[in-house]
């Protein structure tokens, strides 16, 4: 029979405003009805107990903020007058066959059978799967200092899969890894997958995005690229590019999955572990602020959330596309081979620190394409959703004074129809750079790097400091001179973000607002996003927190 605490009756409403007391009831193994175990839920925890005669009885404790979802349903005998409900844990355990601790999918299942009656015990356990998301939905892992927006549930997620990128296996780990978890937290989804190269970009360009609330990407980061640019290419890309981001590895770098799963603070996550980590950050759905990078090119403009590369970087990134059916490995068969031919390059490089602000004119500004605004304060609520929907994630517009993402402003100027997002701290590509720009007085580089996550690749760790809303462009820039172990040394320091304590002469790093840079060499690769671009001159302006990415 089981015991309640009848000071609260409803379970649900005591959870969802804080516990007066604690939840309690008796169940029986799902397997086995002759185990028995007393089962208590508290604001922050579930704690489960085996009903012996023994005095080393097992008692487990899971913490909610590692409850993915709980759902009830009858067995699949009819016969059976027991419902069943069962809690889906992912708690960092120790791996099996290596060091340190990892997400580990965890399952409990407990019947219900205390009166004769099916639907009175269904109903038991329907409370009970109630209770369990609504208090997990309140013990989300936010980090302390960070304000987040939530998304609401139920909602409408579109998940955009490249079934190419990597080693072409990202449906199979979609559909043996990422499918469950979106079952087993209640979110709903639609799968788009590309069938081209910018057919992402057009999908969002042209979606209505009033229809959904989040949109996921599964690939590398390359699809990420065409969604970001395809959103600031809509009229409306001030409301557009506010629609929250996910972001599951599924590629060969899957530089900004590892960056978020590093933002999250947990242990380093690499494969499958990593998509893991990526996926439950999802299902909780936890909303923070991302900066994006206008790039101005000769002919265009272009929005980047990563990096932008010259020289070693770009050149090992492209041209390791040949080996792209061996997975991440192919950037360390890439690198061994520049190495064996270093390259140097001349050109110039300027760039804006961070603390000079200065800005140019607005006549000056050579603004020309669509881009972001920030969203107001978004309140940190999760709103459980029926166990029968797949639900995700809507940001909402009220106000609240308490763990929210502030407003950030954004210069925008409108053109009479569309406004456009202002690089005021750029002059035009023809004039030379302001005063209070820093020239670098070298001209022979073997590689600059800007980039803006903390992971340039899923095992390169470029800027532990680093956070996808820190308002910086990190540069890095190596001249000519270093030898070629010396360069290898500095990559391999770089897998657990030491290559800065190399004392590298060579290896110089500012933190920017802004920066240019004009190639002198006929010939080389210019990336933006792991992407080829137009090869020439380019300058770029870190535009703070404009976009919104779903991150732990």
């Amino acid at each position: 029979m089981e015991k309640e605490d009848v000071s609260e009756p409803d379970s649900s409403s005591c959870l969802r405003n804080g516990l007066a007391s604690v939840l309690y009831g008796e169940f029986t193994d799902s397997q086995n009805d002759s185990v028995r175990f007393s089962v208590s839920l508290s604001e922050s925890a579930l704690t489960i107990q085996t009903i012996s005669s023994s005095p080393d009885r097992t008692r487990v404790v899971f913490n909610l903020t590692d409850c993915l979802g709980c759902r009830a349903y009858r067995g699949p005998d009819r016969g059976d007058v027991g419902a069943y409900f069962t809690a889906y844990f992912y708690p960092f355990k120790r791996r099996w066959m290596s060091a340190g601790v990892a997400r580990q999918r965890v399952e409990q299942c407990f019947r219900v059978a205390l009166v004769q009656d099916p639907i009175a015990n269904l109903q038991e356990a329907e409370r009970w799967a109630r209770a369990i998301r609504d208090a997990s939905a309140l013990q989300a892992p936010r980090r302390v200092g960070v304000m987040y927006a939530e998304v609401r549930r139920p909602c409408r997620v579109m998940i955009l899969v490249n079934p190419n990128s990597g080693r072409c296996q990202t449906m199979q780990l979609f559909t043996g890894h990422v499918q469950g978890m979106l079952t087993e937290a209640s979110v709903p989804y639609t799968l788009v997958i590309t069938e081209a190269k910018n057919h992402a970009r057009d999908v969002v360009k042209k979606a209505d995005l009033t229809q959904w609330d989040a949109l996921v990407i599964m690939s590398g980061d390359g699809l990420l690229f065409e969604v970001i640019n395809g959103l600031m290419e809509r009229e409306d890309w001030e409301r557009a590019i506010q629609t929250p981001i996910g972001i599951l590895p599924g590629g060969s770098g899957n530089a900004l999955a590892a960056s978020v799963h590093h933002y999250s603070q947990a242990p380093p996550a690499w494969n499958e572990e990593l998509l893991l980590s990526c996926g439950f950050m999802l299902c909780k759905g936890l909303v923070g602020a991302m900066d994006l990078v206008s790039v101005h090119l000769p002919s265009r403009r272009l929005f980047s959330f990563l990096s932008i590369a010259w020289g070693f970087v770009a050149d090992v990134d492209i041209e390791s596309e040949k080996y792209r059916h061996v997975g991440g490995i192919r950037f360390l068969m890439g690198t061994l081979v520049r190495l064996a031919t270093l390259r140097v390059y001349q050109g110039r490089l300027s760039f804006l620190p961070v603390d000079d602000t200065s800005k140019v004119p607005k006549g000056k500004s050579n603004s020309t394409s669509p881009p972001p605004s920030m969203c107001s304060s978004l309140p940190c609520r999760h709103i459980p959703s029926s166990p029968n929907q797949n639900s995700v994630l809507r940001c909402s517009s009220r106000n609240s004074n308490q763990n929210t993402i502030s407003k950030t402003s954004t210069e925008t100027e409108s053109d009479g129809q569309t406004k456009v997002l202002l690089s005021d701290l750029l002059p035009s590509l023809d004039q030379p750079v302001p005063e209070s720009w820093t020239v670098v007085k070298d001209e022979d580089f073997v590689l600059v790097l800007a980039i803006y996550q903390s992971h340039l690749a899923e095992d390169l760790l470029a800027v532990p400091g680093a956070m996808a809303d820190d308002g910086a462009i990190h540069l890095f820039y190596v001249t000519a001179g270093i030898s070629r172990p010396a360069l290898l040394r500095l990559f391999l320091a770089m897998e657990k973000g030491a290559h800065l304590d190399c004392g590298c002469p060579f290896l110089v790093y500012e933190k920017v607002k802004a920066f240019r840079l004009e190639p002198l060499s006929p010939q080389g690769v210019i990336t933006v996003d792991g992407e080829t671009v137009e090869y020439g001159p380019l300058q770029a302006q870190v535009h703070p927190g404009i976009a919104r990415l779903i991150c732990g």
